[in-house]
């Protein structure tokens, strides 16, 4: 079985090695920051103003979470900045997809229907488009999705608990909104017991215990980070960022309610503008809603049982959209809505438990024709946006 995984993600890497014809992303801060790691320090050699990093004390500092940076340290070693970033992300995009197939086998999908929910997570939402790219945000979404889908089929698979929350700390460390699912993973370790699909009263501390030795490790090297850069033990990049930005405000928190409305209409009403020439649909930069390019997550619905684990998998996934639907940007310049993909994982294991005994038909045209509208945002980007060399 454990084959199969390993041919569906063979299957992606090749997919999005021959999509994104590997070239180099220009918006290469995690190589500038697996650079500065290499030469002892944590501000970047700052190229100029296409790279987005912020200002502070005399230094300029990628403000993203570190960990793909640190995954780029032997390659950067060798290559130096010449080290091209987006053959991380098309590797951890095949990564993440066998573990999306090994989560779906573990969780009791017939192979053939896990063909059309392997098939949809990596060509009918953002993935494969940010795993073309490559660019600093998007290889973040690659990782965090990929490091999340490693969490889960441990969760689902043989629960060891260190290993679950190594996983979910680096799909934290992509992506920070990813530490809003921790207390899911917690509970499900600690209270679930699958046998009969209920929560216990009483954490199992025994089982717990690594999981919480991990977390502190990862808490040690975050706040050593942050002093290292801010001088604090709080991370005050993205709120710096948000002040100092011509699309945020000179005081505040980049995370209000007054943007809810805004992304409401991102995430579900905004559409490509139409053209009377070829190609007529053409996609602005602030991205495509859901509605139109990924409508296959509406099957996520579809899940039932066991009741326990769909009541968690929505859990993680309304705790790590929250964020998203309150921050000042929609995740500008992107095709779809790339922010998206820090809920998917958990959109994607609720469709597994939908397809466990039967996949119905419309749920198969609807991944057709999300798959088809994605595809069709990569093909725009490479002909378009982002011209191969």
């Amino acid at each position: 079985m454990r084959s199969r995984a390993v041919w569906a993600g063979a299957a992606a890497f090749a997919v999005t090695l021959v999509v994104s014809h590997l070239r180099s992303t220009p918006y290469n801060n995690y190589v500038l920051l697996a650079q500065a790691f290499l030469h002892g320090h944590v501000w970047i050699d700052w190229p100029g103003e296409y790279i987005d990093a912020l200002a502070y004390g005399g230094q300029h500092y990628v403000i993203e979470a570190p960990l793909p940076a640190i995954l780029l340290l032997p390659y950067v070693a060798l290559a130096g900045t010449a080290a091209n970033q987006t053959l991380l992300a098309v590797v951890l995009c095949a990564i993440g997809i066998g573990a999306a197939w090994r989560l779906a086998e573990r969780l009791g999908v017939p192979a053939s229907s896990n063909f059309w929910l392997c098939a949809f997570v990596l060509a009918g939402t953002d993935l494969l488009w940010c795993a073309m790219l490559g660019d600093v945000w998007f290889v973040a979404h690659v990782s965090a999705f990929c490091f999340t889908m490693l969490a889960l089929a441990e969760v689902c698979g043989r629960r060891r608990a260190w290993l679950v929350a190594l996983w979910a700390v680096f799909a934290a460390e992509s992506r920070f909104t990813m530490v809003l699912a921790l207390p899911v993973y917690a509970a499900l370790l600690g209270a679930w017991d699958p046998e009969s699909d209920s929560f216990g009263v009483q954490f199992a501390a025994r089982r717990l215990a690594p999981f919480a030795a991990v977390l502190a490790a990862a808490a040690v090297f975050w706040v050593w980070y942050n002093f290292a850069r801010w001088g604090t033990a709080a991370d005050i990049g993205y709120v710096t960022w948000y002040h100092q930005d011509q699309a945020g405000m000179p005081y505040g928190s980049p995370f209000q309610l007054r943007y809810l409305g805004y992304e409401l209409w991102s995430f579900f009403q905004q559409y490509p503008a139409y053209a009377a020439a070829w190609p007529w649909f053409r996609p602005g930069y602030s991205g495509v809603a859901l509605t139109w390019t990924s409508p296959a997550l509406i099957y996520a619905f579809a899940a039932s049982r066991p009741r326990a684990l769909v009541a968690a998998f929505w859990a993680a996934a309304l705790l790590t959209a929250i964020p998203n639907f309150l921050y000042y940007v929609n995740g500008f310049a992107q095709y779809g809505m790339r922010h998206a993909l820090d809920f998917i994982p958990f959109l994607f294991a609720l469709m597994c438990l939908a397809a466990r005994e039967k996949f119905p038909f419309w749920a198969k045209v609807l991944i057709v024709y999300s798959c088809a509208a994605s595809l069709y945002g990569v093909w725009f980007w490479n002909a378009y946006v982002r011209q191969a060399n």
